[in-house]
């Protein structure tokens, strides 16, 4: 008789066929949403490699797909803590505290001695993609670092830079900073590892000490030697500091067990449980139940509790492509250009954004002559090159004026030399003003950003800005697509195809991803997904991150903008959820949605032009030639105040740079300093005479714009003076 262990989790499905005592078939692979599906195949290949046999086999399941999986095939499903629990116990008798690090959960387990048996205590984190493999996976895919690179790259000897192991959102907004601050790759990747370990240790352990021996299994500990290297760090350094006892004459870092089995465990847990289990328990009925699922069953659940796709007809979608079909033509990448240099000065416009960094270039009278966009590097420097080397191929090398604008406009002002360092809303208002001069509520949805903000007679009167969520943002809806082996331009495609789509809970990005994992846990598909992403993502831009409860009160013409935009998916969802908020409503696409904030840059600077003098562009040759050193450590850490801001000194080679010879980190002449990773002003100075001229603008800014809030509270509770009887 055979006893197979299948684990069926978010992300993978694992399986193990035992005879005898010994595994005679084992696999694993990604299942990309379609668990049953991958199930199915599972069971036949093993019925066809492993000789396994209906009626007399016996099959048990475990993971977060095993409850209406089992059923289906005569298993068994055990909960996957006890799986595990029962082969560590088999297989390492003196193991005292597990990590088990899955694609979208965590869980530790402490064992303790009872007398002749072992205790065990169990923590769990399954509602939050913090410290999680897709949570390093998803960073990864954004820094454009391979799976296989991933796997070797190191933390020993690596600088560390603050990353939130709190929440998984929260680190992705880290890492994103971190990157457009010139951080390394390696060192931000080094710094993930590092909040993975800080988040099992600091937070599942809840106060207990993991005590040798310890096991690390699941993907992660497994695939990724700089995750095993951290483990290694913080549990000797932890065990040094709590006095724990260790065996006489092991290395500690032996005490740090990755077997080669890691991903397995669960389902050899399982096989481990069913050797106790009466005959006739578990036995296999064979596949045709789970085939009838697959085929006939999971579409009349979805059926049941489904709504209708994005398209609701032919004609519906006729009209909405006659509608904003045009909004995929204007990309205005290549238009214009030409390999000979232009005569026209032209005005350039750089918008360094959350995953792209984009520049276009306008001529005098405002006419948008060329489009380039670089996806981003990891380092905001080498965005800037590849930019105005699209730039300067194109023949745009004669320039009037230089603006910038995102989250890289302030460290690169004066490395490229732009005139004009453009805020954001100001930016992208501008931008959607210039072409629909009318409008009364812009939407701009970013990477990881939302902005809106409404408009009372062409100026901007009340704006909202999301930037701490990946509720309804652009990154989001990427990582799914990611996810599930889709092209990004492919997107839209996809998600017309699909017919019914469930129902997704607004809110927070994290929820929303666990509801993901449930709604295709019932069968639901990648494209039934993605389609209730993009239907779900206007109600997480107007009602979640923009907290606009009355649309209507808001305006009545809507301009749509941000590269998020470029998906049609995208477009209709928004377009049917304004107009039913706002029957008599206008919704407008921005001709050039993803290069607004770009073309809202090079109009400031077509302002500034006005005012006359030339322009602080360094030329091409100067930012192609730019050669830098990237900085962190305890020497660049902010002492202004407690909050001890890890800053980031980038040392860019600039001709007449004065240098800082005087600073902890010396800078010779002929090199200038960029200080980045400052949460205020005073963050920027590294010297007392530097800080009394902060400190004296700051000053100035109280005189001249005093908090009024302050000045009445102060005068509302001033204690009267006793007065003279």
């Amino acid at each position: 008789m055979k006893l197979v262990g299948l684990d069926v989790g978010s992300t993978t499905v694992k399986a193990a066929v035992v005879e005898d005592g010994r595994v005679t078939w084992q696999d694993y692979q990604r299942h990309n949403t379609r668990q049953a599906e991958k199930v199915h195949e599972f069971l036949g290949r093993m019925e066809a490699e492993a000789e396994l046999v209906a009626g007399r086999d016996r099959v048990f399941f475990t993971g977060s797909g095993a409850g209406f999986i089992a059923p289906l095939v005569g298993g068994k499903m055990i909960q996957e803590v006890v799986a595990v629990a029962a082969f560590v116990e088999k297989e390492h008798p003196d193991v005292r505290f597990v990590s088990e690090i899955g694609g979208e959960d965590m869980k530790t387990i402490f064992f303790t001695a009872a007398g002749d048996a072992k205790s065990k205590q169990v923590y769990m984190q399954s509602a939050c993609s913090g410290g999680t493999g897709t949570f390093i996976e998803k960073t990864a895919r954004k820094l454009q670092v391979p799976s296989e690179k991933l796997a070797a790259m190191p933390f020993e000897g690596m600088s560390l830079h603050k990353v939130s192991s709190k929440c998984g959102i929260f680190a992705e907004t880290d890492a994103n900073t971190l990157v457009k601050t010139g951080v390394p790759v390696e060192e931000i990747i080094a710094s993930l590892f590092e909040a993975v370990v800080y988040q099992n240790l600091a937070t599942l352990t809840k106060g207990n000490t993991p005590a040798p021996e310890v096991l690390l299994l699941g993907g992660p500990n497994l695939f990724f030697t700089g995750l095993q290297e951290a483990w290694r760090h913080h549990l000797t350094k932890l065990w040094s500091q709590r006095k724990v006892a260790l065996p006489e004459g092991r290395d500690p870092t032996s005490l740090i067990i990755v077997p080669k089995e890691a991903l397995y465990y669960a389902c050899l847990g399982c096989v481990e449980i069913g050797m106790d289990e009466a005959p006739t328990v578990a036995v296999y009925q064979g596949r045709e139940k789970l085939h009838w699922w697959i085929e006939t069953g999971q579409h009349e659940e979805k059926a049941k509790s489904g709504a209708r796709g994005l398209i609701a007809s032919i004609d519906d979608f006729s009209n909405f492509i006659d509608a904003y079909g045009s909004a995929l033509g204007g990309r205005a990448g290549g238009a214009g250009a030409c390999s000979e240099p232009q005569r026209e000065a032209v005005l350039i416009g750089c918008d360094f954004g959350s995953t792209t960094a984009k520049a276009v270039a306008l001529s005098a009278e405002r006419e948008l002559l060329f489009s380039c966009y670089a996806l981003s590097k990891g380092n905001p420097i080498e965005d800037a090159q590849s930019l105005f080397s699209q730039l300067r191929e194109a023949g745009f090398d004669n320039v009037s004026g230089l603006a910038l604008t995102g989250y890289g406009k302030d460290l690169l002002r004066d490395v490229v030399g732009a005139d004009v360092a453009v805020v954001e809303t100001v930016a992208h208002a501008t931008a959607a003003l210039h072409y629909v001069p009318d409008a009364d509520v812009i939407c701009d949805v970013g990477g990881t950003d939302v902005k809106i903000m409404i408009l009372r007679q062409g100026t901007v009167a009340d704006f909202r800005l999301n930037s701490q969520c990946s509720s309804g943002n652009g990154a989001f809806l990427q990582g799914v697509a990611e996810r599930y082996n889709v092209p990004l331009e492919s997107y839209a495609e996809r998600a017309f195809q699909a017919k019914s789509m469930p129902s997704l809970a607004m809110g927070c990005g994290v929820f929303l991803q666990s509801d993901i994992v449930n709604q295709q846990r019932k069968g639901w598909s990648a494209e039934e997904i993605m389609a209730a992403l993009a239907a779900v993502l206007p109600v997480n831009v107007w009602i979640y991150a923009g907290q606009l409860q009355n649309l209507r009160a808001a305006g009545r013409k809507f301009v749509l903008q941000g590269g998020t935009h470029r998906n049609m998916a995208v477009v209709k969802a928004q377009v049917d959820f304004i107009r039913s908020k706002v029957p008599d409503g206008e919704v407008v696409v921005h001709p050039y949605s993803g290069e607004a904030g770009a073309i809202g840059a090079a109009l400031c600077a077509a302002d500034w032009r006005k005012r006359g003098g030339p322009s602080r562009f360094r030329g091409f040759d100067t930012i192609a030639a730019l050669t830098y050193t990237s900085t962190t450590s305890a020497e660049t850490v902010c002492k202004w105040c407690p909050i001890n801001c890890t800053r980031t000194f980038i040392d860019v080679q600039l001709p007449g740079a004065k240098g800082r010879p005087w600073s902890k980190v010396p800078v010779a002449e002929g090199w200038e300093r960029v200080i980045s990773g400052n949460s205020c002003p005073k963050g920027l100075v590294e010297d007392v005479n530097e800080m009394r001229v902060v400190k004296g603008k700051l000053e100035e800014v109280k005189r001249d714009y005093p908090n009024v809030a302050e000045m009445v509270r102060k005068d509302a509770f001033r204690r009267p003076s006793a007065v003279a009887s």
